[in-house]
């Protein structure tokens, strides 16, 4: 092999070391930045979840809430029905006693 053919494969030789470095170098630039961009793509999606379980929360109140309002008001209707149904037979019981006592 001559000295010429010897320098242009050592010239090889260090430009391929130098791609290589460039490359390596590059490959870390890359996954910093991959991992920059993923950390910003998980807070963005904590920041939505986050608003959705807040809109799911205030939903599920909303519907607990109209819940409760429904079964005050039929507790309230079956309330009075009782209460009407008790009245009505207060006074069919005090109608008896005041015959029996009229009737000695």
């Amino acid at each position: 092999m001559s000295a010429e053919h010897l320098k242009y494969i050592i010239a090889a030789e260090y430009e391929a070391n130098q791609v290589k470095l460039l490359v390596a170098e590059k490959s870390k630039e890359s996954l910093k930045q991959a991992h920059v961009d993923g950390e910003k793509l998980v807070s963005a999606a904590v920041v939505r979840a986050k608003a959705e379980v807040e809109t799911l929360k205030k939903e599920a109140d909303r519907r607990a809430m109209k819940a409760a309002a429904e079964l005050a008001n039929s507790t309230a209707n079956r309330l009075a029905t009782m209460r009407a149904r008790a009245e009505k037979r207060a006074d069919v019981i005090s109608q008896r006693i005041f015959e029996r006592i009229v009737s000695i």
